[in-house]
């Protein structure tokens, strides 16, 4: 029951953010290990910065999958 719970809080965190247009660093290194492990992540900072570029810069950045 406490691990549904625990699932639920970071699901719940998760869609919370993305609704504010926070983009989800944790989320975005899963999927680098997982789908590109020959690939370096970027630094929050970079992950940060290339989000809102994608998000606010016309169209430049997006997914890389």
């Amino acid at each position: 029951m406490l691990e549904q719970l625990e699932t639920f809080g970071r699901y719940l965190g998760q869609s919370l953010r993305l609704m504010v247009g926070l983009p989800d660093y944790e989320t975005y290194v899963a999927h680098m290990q997982n789908a590109h492990p020959d690939s370096k992540p970027m630094s929050y900072e970079e992950f940060f910065r290339e989000r809102q570029q994608a998000r606010y810069g016309g169209g430049q950045g997006g997914r890389c999958c």
